[in-house]
């Protein structure tokens, strides 16, 4: 909560720090370890749009780079170097691998969501004391996963397996999908731990979804998951099992539901740790912030082809309902 209450003190006092930027250009840069944040994207645009009212405008006083190793986390490293031979001043990163590659860089870097809980992850010391060249936005998976089973829970009174689906080779992902796993054992729910390490795995899981049907699917967001969320869709509806993602983004591509933080947020607060760090803080001395805003979203469509309808309490609970 205190890291909350820091984090929305930085963006109250976007306005008045705007008049405070220098007449040199910095250099902003993305590394994700899946697609680009283009600067036409929803996030790229949230990203630059928030800069901007920070002082740090596209083609004023400001660059912007985005790069993405399309699922292969080896050439993380050539990336980087990349980036540090074209000077770029901050690193804004997706996930825990891309983290940790840019942390060992040195560059300073803000992770803007999906690296996993920083400090059981060895990426920072602390959330207040970071004491590196990482901070940003920390992962809360705990509250999430309970919160994700109950809604399931809702959904299907008697839930009692869930398939969980998540990156064996991400170590924030593995500890995420570790925390799913005591929160649904404390509900009385068993968990069907189907990990995968490259995309022809999905295959097994699949597999082993017909041998040992479970009641619900929740899949834990990485490059790799998000790579084949369409797959896990299809055969989701085609077994016609109900599942719940981490993120909106998710469900507007055709997912049935999801609940996690507001990306739009994160990105907003992201930019705001950007802003000080141009004008000379130390990531090692900004506190990591904590979400303060989570959406629920629901796709009717999705729902249809499953022949579901959900209850109506629990839609009207939802954020934002895809028709």
């Amino acid at each position: 909560m205190l890291m909350a209450m820091l984090g929305a003190a930085a963006l109250g006092r976007a306005c008045p720090v705007a008049a405070q930027t220098s007449d040199r250009t910095f250099r902003l840069g993305a590394l994700t370890p899946a697609v680009p944040i283009a600067a036409d994207s929803p996030n790229g645009k949230t990203l630059l749009a928030a800069l901007a009212s920070h002082g740090y405008v596209l083609s004023r006083n400001l660059t912007y780079e985005a790069k993405a190793s399309g699922g292969t986390n080896a050439r993380l490293p050539e990336l980087l170097e990349d980036f540090k031979a074209g000077g770029v001043d901050v690193l804004v990163t997706l996930g825990y691998p891309a983290t940790l590659a840019a942390k060992a860089s040195g560059i300073p870097t803000v992770v803007a969501a999906g690296a996993g809980d920083p400090v059981a992850t060895h990426l920072i010391e602390s959330l207040a004391h970071p004491g590196g060249n990482v901070t940003g936005i920390s992962d809360v998976a705990e509250v999430l996963s309970v919160k994700r089973l109950s809604l399931l829970k809702e959904l299907l009174p008697n839930l009692k397996r869930v398939a969980m689906l998540w990156n064996l080779d991400d170590l924030g992902m593995s500890l995420r999908c570790k925390a799913s796993a005591e929160a649904a054992q404390a509900i009385g729910v068993t968990v069907q731990a189907l990990g995968v390490r490259e995309h022809n795995d999905f295959d097994g899981v699949f597999e082993a979804m017909d041998r040992e049907p479970p009641d619900a699917i929740l899949m834990v967001s990485d490059a790799l998951t998000n790579l084949n969320r369409k797959r896990v869709f299809t055969d989701a509806a085609a077994k016609r099992v109900h599942a719940i993602y981490e993120s909106d983004p998710l469900v507007r591509d055709g997912g049935l539901m999801s609940y996690g933080a507001d990306q739009k947020e994160s990105f907003q607060r992201t930019a705001a740790l950007v802003a000080r760090i141009f004008r000379g803080a130390k990531p090692a001395d900004l506190p990591f912030e904590e979400p303060t805003r989570y959406l629920f979203l629901v796709n009717l469509k999705a729902a249809k082809e499953l022949g579901l309808v959900f209850p109506p309490n629990l839609l009207a609970r939802a954020d934002e309902v895809i028709e």
